[in-house]
């Protein structure tokens, strides 16, 4: 099996379409998160390698879970998903930790791209 990955957003159909985007792309997904708080608990017990997070979520958002993921594994492949116009916080994610980003909708071969690129 391919490497695996930890899905974060609040949307069941974004949840859905990088799932479907994933599998077809030989990755598995280890667990799929809907805040960043929950991202946080399955990180700790799935220890996947690479996470796909969206910034705006309610509880905590992408941005405060990747700080505290990047306390629990400093190593840890974070790859931010945003709304065009959130230019402001993918630079803030990017100075945080995160190793790439994503514009949604997406674009099924740059999601791919992307974790190629970061986790090979």
């Amino acid at each position: 099996m391919g490497k695996k990955g930890l899905i974060v957003d609040d949307a069941a159909f974004m949840r859905m379409m990088l799932r479907e985007i994933l599998t077809k792309g030989g990755y598995e997904v280890a667990g799929e998160a809907v805040n960043g708080k929950e991202a946080i608990e399955i990180y700790r017990n799935v220890s996947p390698d690479f996470v796909t997070m969206d910034i705006t979520m309610p509880d905590m958002d992408g941005i405060e879970a990747l700080r505290e993921i990047k306390k629990i594994d400093a190593n840890a492949v974070v790859i931010m998903c945003s709304a065009i116009g959130q230019q402001a916080n993918v630079l803030e994610a990017i100075k945080t930790g995160a190793r790439d980003f994503i514009v949604k909708p997406f674009q099924p071969e740059r999601v791919l791209e992307s974790i190629k690129k970061t986790v090979g």
